[in-house]
């Protein structure tokens, strides 16, 4: 594959991706693409249906996952989530660097694949200041709060298993975790300024 590498992001729930990948796509305007990824979750407040989520039935996802259409996918609290190879396709088609915001089962599904990414965990300083993050939100019930802690924990432990990511930012600043992910990208994005 030509091109710019794509960028697994990944990392748990209220460590600071979406915030760091909105910053890096205004900032590098005509760099980035993200992939949008399919789910079977209700929307959120201000969420889009195509720009944050395609959002999908259970049956229709299951029939793309099983028809092959899908890199990755993975179930939580009950909704499925998933990339579909259609998404990371639209990106790489307009020659823009593309972003996978993904889980990190979806990281192994994806080591399985031709991908070749650049491998990205956001981690939160602690599971104390994780969960204040999450309460603050106040998008969660206790129930679904407890489920998105569980999996905090399992993925803060397999994020430092060697060789799963190429770089874990801990993201106890937000203006030095911006940083370091802009110098981890710099290469990749002269690449696909270079080709404009």
């Amino acid at each position: 594959m030509s091109g710019p590498r794509p960028v697994v992001l990944s990392g748990p729930s209220g460590a600071g991706k979406s915030t760091l990948m909105k910053r890096l796509m205004n900032e590098h305007e005509g760099i980035f693409g993200f992939s949008v990824s399919h789910t079977t979750r209700n929307p959120r407040p201000g969420e889009e249906d195509g720009k944050d989520y395609h959002f999908t039935t259970k049956e229709a996802m299951q029939e793309g996952i099983d028809n092959g259409e899908f890199i990755e996918n993975a179930e939580f609290s009950g909704n499925m989530y998933g990339t579909s190879k259609a998404a990371i396709q639209d990106v790489l088609a307009r020659n823009l660097m593309c972003i996978l915001d993904v889980d990190i089962q979806g990281v192994k599904r994806i080591k399985e694949t031709d991908l070749n990414p650049i491998y990205i965990s956001i981690q939160p300083p602690s599971m104390e200041i994780l969960e204040k993050r999450l309460r603050d939100r106040q998008t969660e019930t206790e129930e679904s709060l407890q489920k998105r802690l569980e999996a905090a924990r399992i993925d803060m432990e397999l994020s430092n298993e060697p060789g799963v990511f190429d770089v874990v930012i801990v993201n106890d600043d937000l203006e030095r975790a911006y940083e370091e992910l802009k110098d981890i990208l710099s290469d990749e994005i002269q690449k696909v300024q270079e080709a404009q």
